[in-house]
């Protein structure tokens, strides 16, 4: 966008647990020469959606989806920026409905279909754990009358532009961007998911409830694309995903469950209570096979 002579104002809703790469990408963002704005929900209460979303819809991650697809509109409406770019259309990058994949706008109805709600709407925090609605006001979209006066359109800049994740890192990384030093634990590759420590929970909860996770993800990615084989993107996947998260980006699984009053064994029982029974086996005492690095026993890939 500065190449094209544009004067972009980036917005950034902070991550749950913002990692100390994240941190510095972040900076390096700054340093391009952009105007930045950086909104971080107030962390006390935010703590309390990451773990009513983990309880109650296997998702640590809930506040952070709603919060990437609230906190840039909101902005726009009180910043009077007519046009906002987003990247990929997830619903085309990672598989959705057809018609949801040739999309190009980002709106309320996709924020409600697409957005990562899983059925909890940001209302029904209201009266949980002394959640009031004055604390949801960044989880809350713009009304249609707001929008409609400044006259914000969310585009997805994938519709438009070939996305990649691996050229758009090549590009990045010609600009200052840091990736990790090895493959991001459960995935496959190191130069995504860099900027929160609970990305790794949120992964394994995906692998438990649809027998898959982000190493799978990336594989497929990279298969169609003509970089991977195959049977090599199974290799990957049966060393990679579904790993139990004891750590993410080097922060240990305890330290990541702390600001949520959890324990490690509090965190088990949850992952079993998620996981689909019909992809997992169980041993002959009616519970989940799982091998020596804590992974859950899974289905076969080759099968599917």
């Amino acid at each position: 966008m500065l190449q094209l002579g544009l004067n972009p104002l980036c917005v950034t809703s902070t991550t749950c647990d913002l990692s100390v790469i994240g941190r510095a990408n972040i900076e390096n963002l700054k340093g391009l020469g952009v105007d930045y704005v950086e909104v971080s929900p107030n962390p006390r209460i935010r703590a309390k959606p990451n773990r009513i979303g983990l309880k109650q819809v296997g998702d640590i991650s809930w506040p952070e989806h709603v919060g990437i697809f609230t906190i840039p509109v909101c902005a726009a409406v009180q910043f009077n920026v007519p046009l906002i770019v987003w990247g990929e259309n997830s619903q085309n990058e990672y598989g959705g409905p057809a018609a949801a994949a040739g999309n190009n706008i980002l709106n309320r109805r996709w924020l409600e279909e697409f957005g990562g709600l899983l059925g909890l709407r940001v209302t029904d925090l209201i009266g949980q754990e002394g959640i009031e609605a004055k604390h949801l006001i960044h989880y809350t979209y713009p009304t249609d009358e707001d929008l409609a006066r400044v006259g914000v359109t969310g585009l997805f800049l994938g519709h438009y532009l070939p996305w990649d994740g691996l050229s758009n890192t090549l590009i990045s990384t010609a600009n200052g961007f840091t990736s990790y030093h090895k493959s991001v634990e459960g995935s496959m590759v190191n130069y995504e998911n860099l900027d929160n420590n609970q990305t790794g929970i949120h992964d394994y909860f995906k692998f438990l409830k649809f027998g898959f996770g982000r190493a799978t993800d990336l594989a497929c990615l990279h298969i169609r694309r003509g970089r991977l084989s195959r049977q090599d993107g199974l290799e990957a996947v049966r060393r990679m995903d579904g790993l139990f998260p004891w750590e993410y980006l080097g922060k240990p699984l305890a330290e990541i469950l702390a600001p949520l009053d959890m324990t490690v064994d509090q965190f088990s029982t949850l992952c079993d209570r998620f996981t689909n029974k019909r992809l997992f086996m169980r041993d002959g005492n009616g519970g989940l096979l799982k091998d020596k690095r804590g992974n859950l026993s899974k289905i076969n890939y080759d099968n599917h």
